[in-house]
This record gives structure tokens, C-alpha cells and sequence, in this order.
């Protein structure tokens, strides 16, 4: 405090109330300051600040240029699909094994529940033998040109975490998704569209909601772009009316010349995410509308998809992933809901054949379409819910099955997986795994490998310490690769 100034004078009471904090940031000749604005300003100019979605080469080789990621919201009953278990047909109203049973956890079974025995049929198709249920007879065709999962295992059985879980490696919010790592690791080479895109179908979004494609701690440029499966990809995106092509440009050049000024004073990376996202609109306006006129495409490839023109749908939005990969989209999420089939309205019945409908055909013909197209050897197609479901019924009102975290299945195509690979199995049951459990976090670390990432080497300094997608686990499932 100055000696000069009497202790009563409004100076000495400002001084007293000014905090080292302060001190420091009104210091604008401060070392502190100085060194923090030197390290903002190395940030800002480096290559992925100014163009986040730059193509960048990953650690080694990849075998997948592009993702598209077939989400079934909900958790699909492995029994009803892709698991034969005569032993649970034999035992069909029995309590199961006490043995089996012991430190097993469930989301809503009391712990009276009977063994439940699947009422479909099945047969084993293609020259690798894999277990398809009558619901799935365009799967089944395919059955040689997949690589199947059957021992997938994960930590969570409700569905917010679960999903969570299985997009971003943690079961809370606040973790950057699939998606946005894959983009931060290697942009994306698409300069008209996001370089990940997110297309949503059935009656509801799914739980968890837009956490599960957030970049989290990520820049934001990474996150996940919901479009719209039908009319306009993205609401607004349009020109007002009157404001012609110049004077928007005028408008958006004006805007990135104050936001430049605004990040050359502060460093703010997420003011060249908000430059990025304004000339992305720009360019979108043309490019949109292009991707979602599906009538550019022939009728038998409407046909081959099962796509209504006009309807929203899961067999419109596999069409319009094919698209995006086209034009060079990274990674492209479809989230399907309506898997949820406890009993009730929600059962194995009706509901679960009617969302087995919505998806077989279009499922099957996306690979084929890509196949036909040279895209399916570096496009990775991944197929697969947050968990299964259990052996054991549950009733309400009628019978369904509750959550199940070990033993479901996931089936993935092209990007230099192994076709007509079938890995695991599990009890005569279904509710444990008996042979090579493939963990959520193993199922993720192979994804990055087969887009050239070492996943323990793709990180991300946060808070003092380097995350990753997988945490501190995951193992590369050598099965899968071809």
C-alpha cells in the first residue's frame, strides 16, 4: 500500500480488496502475462486451431478411411437374433442355476424370473455357419461378409450410462464420443459437410441424448452435427428471404473479420470453432441440398434400401450415410430406437418384429451398396446396441427381457475386419461368455487400430492429465482384423 495515501482514502480501500488474482490480470506488463499470452498465441497458430478438420495422417497404416456406426438404441435381444440356445428352449419356465446366477446384477429382475426360451427359428447360413434368427433373413444373405462379435461385454445396464459407455468410454456425460476423437485424430477430408454427422430414426431420440456425440472436452468442432433424415439436413440453414447471395457473404466476412480480432486478443480456440462453423453454414447451403435429393438415385437402389422418397426412416438415413461417406464425411452415426423390449407394449412379440423390419433390409444393403461400390474395404460398418438381454422373462403384462450385460452381440463389415469371422461364445444359457469376452473398451481400441490409431496414443491433455478414449484399458481384439 502506498505510505502516501491515508488509510481511509477510497485508493487504500481499493487496494485492500484487491486479491493477487486481480492484481495479476489487470498486470497486462506482468511475466505472468506475458508468458500466458506467448503460449495462447503458439496454440491459436497451430495448423489444427486454424482448420480443426485438416487431414492429418494417424500413427501407422489404416485399414478404414471412414465409420458408419449403426447404433441400436435400446439393447437387441441376442436370443431373438443371433444366439440358438436349445438348452434355454429344454429348460423354457425352470429357475435358473444358482450357480449361474451369483453376482450377476440386473436393471428390473426381482429374482423370481424364469428361464425364458426363444420361440424363432433358426438356421445357419453361409459358408462360416452363423446362427440367424427367421427375423433377419436379408442379415442372413450377408452373413459371409461380416465379422461377428458374439461375447460383447460392458460394465453398465442402464441405458443413459450404457450408451454413454459404449460411445465415449465413461458412463457420464462430460467425455469426447467416438466420433470426435476419430475426427480430432484425423480430420476430415470433407470441406461442404461436418466431418461428423449424426442421423437419428424411430419414435423417440435416444436416451443419453446429445452427449453421446459430444465432443466433451474437445474443441467443439468435433462434435457430432445432428441432420434431419428428411426435408432439410438442418433447420434455418436457408437464406432469409431478400438477403441474396453478396450480401450474406458481406454479412459472414464482416463476422469472421470481428471474431479473428476477438481470437487474436484472447487465444480463444472456441472462437475459431465459431469462424469454422459460420463458413461451414455458407458452404452447406449448397451442399445440403444436394446430399438429401435422394432422387438422384435409381429405382433399384431405392428399392434395395426399402426407402420411401419423403419418409423419414432408418432405410433413408443407411441411404443417406452411403452419401456423406461419398462426399467424404469421416464419420457418420445412425441411432435407432425402439429395442427396449421388457414386456408390455414393448415385447418380443409385434414390436420387436416390427424394428427388426425397419432395419434388416436397409442394414444388409448398405453393405452391399458400399461393396459395389469399392467402399466397403476402408469403410469400417459397425452394427451393435449398448448391452443385450437376459435369459430369464420378465413380465409385463407380457413377456419380455431385461437388460444384460455380457454375452450380446455386434456384428461389423468392410475397413479391414474378417469376413465370415465368428468370435466367442458363450454358456448353453447365453448368460455368461465362455470364450474370448470382448470388452466395450477392446471393442473401441480395435476401431482406432483399424483407422491407423494406437489408442493409448491418441489423447488428449485435460485438467493435468492425458484422457483417452479407452481410459486406462482396452486390448486390441487380433480376431477381428483380416
Amino acid at each position: 500500500m502506498n505510505p502516501e495515501l491515508p488509510e481511509s482514502s477510497p485508493e487504500s480501500a481499493l487496494l485492500r480488496h484487491v486479491t493477487r488474482r486481480q492484481l495479476f490480470a489487470g498486470a497486462g506488463v506482468s511475466l505472468g502475462s506475458i508468458a500466458l499470452a506467448d503460449m495462447l498465441r503458439a496454440e491459436s497458430a497451430a495448423p489444427r486451431a486454424a482448420d480443426p478438420m485438416a487431414v492429418r495422417e494417424p500413427h501407422f497404416a489404416p485399414r478404414a478411411k471412414r465409420v458408419i456406426y449403426l447404433f441400436m438404441a435400446g439393447g437387441p435381444s441376442q436370443f431373438e437374433l443371433f444366439a440358438d440356445k436349445p438348452k434355454l428352449r429344454e429348460l423354457n419356465g425352470q429357475a435358473p442355476p444358482e450357480s449361474l446366477m451369483a453376482g450377476r446384477q440386473f436393471a428390473f429382475l426381482k429374482g423370481d424370473e424364469k428361464l425364458l426360451g426363444s420361440k424363432r427359428s433358426f438356421n445357419r447360413y453361409g459358408e462360416c455357419g452363423m446362427e440367424v434368427s427367421e427375423l433377419m433373413p436379408h442379415t442372413a444373405k450377408i452373413v459371409d461378409d461380416l465379422c461377428w462379435v458374439r461375447s460383447c461385454t460392458t460394465e453398465v445396464f442402464n441405458h443413459g450410462p450404457a450408451k454413454l459407455f459404449m460411445n465415449t468410454g465413461f458412463q457420464a456425460p462430460g467425455r469426447p464420443s467416438l466420433g470426435a476423437w476419430v475426427t480430432y485424430g484425423i480430420g476430415s477430408p470433407s470441406k461442404d459437410l461436418p466431418g461428423f454427422v449424426v442421423l437419428q430414426s424411430g419414435p423417440r431420440g435416444p436416451r443419453g441424448g446429445s452427449a453421446l456425440w459430444s465432443s466433451g472436452f474437445l474443441p467443439t468442432s468435433y462434435q457430432g452435427v445432428p441432420f434431419r433424415g428428411q426435408g432439410d439436413a438442418i433447420l434455418d440453414l436457408e437464406s432469409p428471404q431478400g438477403v441474396t447471395s453478396d450480401r450474406q457473404r458481406q454479412f459472414f466476412d464482416l463476422v469472421r473479420r470481428l471474431n479473428e480480432d476477438r481470437l487474436t486478443a484472447t487465444a480463444d480456440p472456441e472462437i475459431q470453432t465459431r469462424i469454422n462453423a459460420y463458413e461451414m453454414a455458407y458452404r452447406m447451403q449448397s451442399s445440403a441440398p444436394e446430399l438429401m435429393d435422394i432422387g438422384q438415385e435409381s429405382q433399384a437402389t431405392l428399392d434395395a434400401y426399402g426407402v420411401t422418397p419423403g419418409k423419414g426412416s432408418f432405410a433413408n438415413n443407411c441411404l443417406l450415410a452411403r452419401r456423406l461417406v461419398e462426399r467424404g464425411v469421416r464419420f457418420v452415426q445412425l441411432y435407432h430406437t425402439n429395442w427396449d423390449h421388457h414386456g408390455g407394449p414393448e415385447n418380443l412379440e409385434g414390436a420387436l418384429e416390427q424394428v427388426v423390419r425397419e432395419v434388416d433390409q436397409p442394414a444388409a444393403a448398405l453393405v452391399k451398396d458400399l461393396e459395389a461400390r469399392g467402399l466397403l474395404d476402408d469403410t469400417l460398418v459397425i452394427w451393435g446396441g449398448e448391452f443385450g438381454r437376459t435369459p430369464m422373462g420378465e413380465m409385463r403384462a407380457t413377456v419380455g427381457r431385461d437388460h444384460h450385460v455380457e454375452g450380446f452381440t455386434m456384428w461389423f463389415a468392410g475397413g479391414g475386419t474378417k469376413p465370415g469371422a465368428i468370435i466367442g461364445a458363450t454358456d448353453e444359457l447365453g448368460l455368461g461368455v465362455t470364450e474370448h469376452k470382448v470388452h466395450v473398451h477392446d471393442l473401441n481400441a480395435t476401431i482406432l487400430h483399424l483407422l491407423g490409431f494406437d489408442h493409448e496414443r491418441l489423447t488428449y491433455r485435460f485438467q493435468g492429465r492425458d484422457f483417452r478414449l479407452t481410459d486406462v484399458h482396452g486390448e486390441l481384439v487380433e480376431a477381428m482384423l483380416a
